[in-house]
């Protein structure tokens, strides 16, 4: 009997050590986690409006919180939009004759870069040639009819003359003076300047010793660039009869483009004259191509949605070509708005709603709802429920929320 009772005891005994010995080994196996009482979750005094989350310092650190306070920031907002380059239209000639005429000379091609004033190519034209013996003829008569009057001045003075044959020379010489002024300025309108009058009225002068004897009309008639630019397109050649209405050349500044962007109706609150404006084309990645808004249409395209924004581009490098796809990027900062905004990261949506939380104490994590407005770069601008100087959970709010919905499950709904 008592060797049956020892042997009884020694199998307890062993019993007992094993399941021990196996619940040591069993928590051994259990995943590292976080330690469920240390989270603490509890409504505040106002129930139903906050909620607390307690986290220890260690776990605090684990988790990789962050925090940070609000301030009224100068919230710099960034649109990307698309594009296309295209010739300064303010900075484009297209080349036209101004009368009608046979093309004697060419003196510029595509590709040549010209001057202000260079010659493109001269026309022989009848019809400039009457309009310059036209201006010739009136000038002689307005010498004549200005010594006349000169003359009938000194005899009026003199009591020589009477005031009615005065008064008659008078009315002739302010006659002949505005038809010499009005050819002077048909000469203008052909393209000749103030200088080649002067120089053909020099020439004439040589044989003004009798009248009418001045008959210096040439023909050619020399088409000048009226810009500094280069020569981007020509449809002239030599022996071509032209009319005035027919382009010749086009020569346009290269140095400076338009960059023609495409502004959704989303971005139009973004866009401003003020904005700072980098051109970027997928060719040049490394390059940015600094430009200024010039011009904003009032107009949306019924079609595209889009509104037109114009950009001028310093292109000194000859780098971008008209046509050239490309994207503008135009940032704005907003110096004169008082905005509360924090990093998009640190807000999160709980039950519908969006929170963000706010540090009580060392270890304790308050759900505080807000209202949000626009994203503008990484910034979410706070309408409702934060002020300037209240702390916020910057970074780790994913998990606090995470961690609390762990906590609260069947309680909360996360979306």
């Amino acid at each position: 009997m008592k060797k049956t009772i020892i042997i009884l005891a020694i199998l307890s005994f062993i019993n007992c050590s094993q399941g021990v010995k196996s619940a040591n080994e069993d928590h051994k196996h259990l995943p590292e986690k976080v330690d469920v009482q240390e989270i603490n979750i509890h409504e505040s005094e106002n129930k139903g409006e906050h909620k607390d989350l307690r986290v220890s310092q260690e776990n605090q650190k684990l988790w990789g919180i962050e925090i940070d306070t609000v301030d009224i920031q100068n919230i710099s907002s960034r649109v990307i939009l698309p594009g296309v380059m295209a010739l300064n239209e303010n900075r484009t000639a297209f080349i036209t004759s101004f009368v009608k005429g046979k093309i004697t000379q060419l003196s510029a091609d595509l590709g040549d870069k010209v001057n202000k004033g260079k010659v493109l190519l001269t026309i022989n034209s009848p019809e400039f040639a009457q309009a310059q013996a036209d201006f010739l003829q009136a000038r002689a008569k307005y010498n004549l009819s200005r010594k006349e009057f000169e003359r009938a001045a000194r005899l009026r003075n003199e009591k020589a003359i009477e005031e009615k044959e005065y008064l008659r020379r008078e009315a002739e010489h302010e006659k002949l003076t505005m038809e010499y002024a009005a050819l002077g300025s048909k000469l203008h309108s052909f393209g000749i300047t103030h200088d080649q009058i002067e120089k053909m009225i020099e020439k004439c002068a040589l044989f003004e010793e009798e009248e009418y004897k001045c008959e210096l009309a040439d023909p050619h008639l020399s088409i000048l660039s009226p810009l500094t630019g280069t020569v981007i397109t020509r449809n002239a050649t030599i022996g071509d009869f032209i009319e005035p209405d027919k382009v010749l050349f086009t020569i346009s500044d290269l140095n400076i483009l338009w960059a023609h962007l495409d502004a959704y109706e989303k971005d139009i609150p973004f866009i401003s004259e003020d904005s700072q404006v980098a051109i970027r084309s997928p060719l040049y990645k490394d390059r940015i191509f600094m430009g200024r808004i010039t011009y904003i249409s009032d107009v949306i395209d019924e079609n595209l949605r889009t509104l037109k924004v114009r950009v001028e581009v310093d292109n000194k490098d000859r780098l971008l070509k008209p046509n050239m796809y490309i994207q503008g990027d135009l940032e704005n900062e907003s110096h004169n708005q008082k905005i509360i905004a924090i990093p998009e990261e640190a807000i999160q949506s709980l039950d519908k709603q969006k929170i963000v939380f706010i540090p009580e104490k060392e270890d304790v994590f308050t759900i505080h709802p807000v209202k949000t407005g626009n994203k503008i770069g990484d910034q979410i601008i706070i309408t409702d429920g934060l002020n300037l100087g209240d702390r916020f959970v910057l970074k780790g709010a994913f998990t606090l929320k995470t961690e609390f919905s762990k906590a609260t499950f069947g309680h909360s709904h996360v979306h």
